[in-house]
């Protein structure tokens, strides 16, 4: 049995290092599904890291050794018929949250795809708005900020977890349009 501390680099690499996650799992092919634990209760996949970072690479990797593939994973992969098949048939699983307790919005927003916020919203998935766009900021994903700012009208001034508003990164990222988008309706730098 890997030790918590092999378990936690494996999660670790999982937020971002491919080459790491490959060598890793190589090394101790037992780590595939194993969970970090960071807080008592606080349990975390190397697929579910991959999940709520974005990391579309690290995930199709883990999901081609064996990962389980949970509704968020497909969310963030963009796979709509996948997770409209999971909703049709759970729908309780709108309300699904991964690790660390991130709901299936902002797993949703970093597909980039408004169809997939579309669906999940549809069946219900409301929490995490300011994650969700604050998400979608951060990737440079328009037209997901502009189907939020549409539908789920999350608050533009409000900090993220780094004290900064989404007018302010997307800024800092230049990016023009999200610039505007925000501006226009009353998103403040700081």
């Amino acid at each position: 049995m890997p030790t918590p501390e092999r378990i936690r680099a494996f999660v670790m690499a999982a937020h971002g290092d491919l080459n790491e996650v490959q060598a890793l799992l190589r090394e101790t092919p037992e780590l595939l599904n194993l969970a970090a634990e960071w807080r008592p209760g606080d349990l975390e996949t190397a697929i579910q890291a991959a999940a709520h970072t974005g990391q579309r690479a690290i995930a199709e990797y883990l999901l081609a050794q064996g990962a389980p593939l949970e509704i968020t994973t497909a969310a963030m992969l963009g796979d709509l018929a996948r997770v409209r098949g999971m909703l049709q048939q759970n729908p309780a699983l709108a309300q699904y949250k991964g690790a660390h307790g991130i709901p299936l919005l902002p797993h949703a927003a970093l597909s980039g795809l408004p169809k997939m916020l579309e669906l999940v919203w549809g069946q219900g998935a409301r929490a995490g708005v300011q994650q969700a766009l604050s998400l979608a900021v951060r990737r440079g994903h328009t037209e997901v900020v502009r189907w939020l700012l549409e539908h789920a009208h999350p608050d533009l001034n409000k900090p993220d977890f780094q004290g900064k508003t989404p007018l302010q990164v997307a800024e800092e990222a230049g990016f023009g349009e999200i610039i505007a988008l925000l501006g226009g309706q009353g998103g403040q730098p700081a």
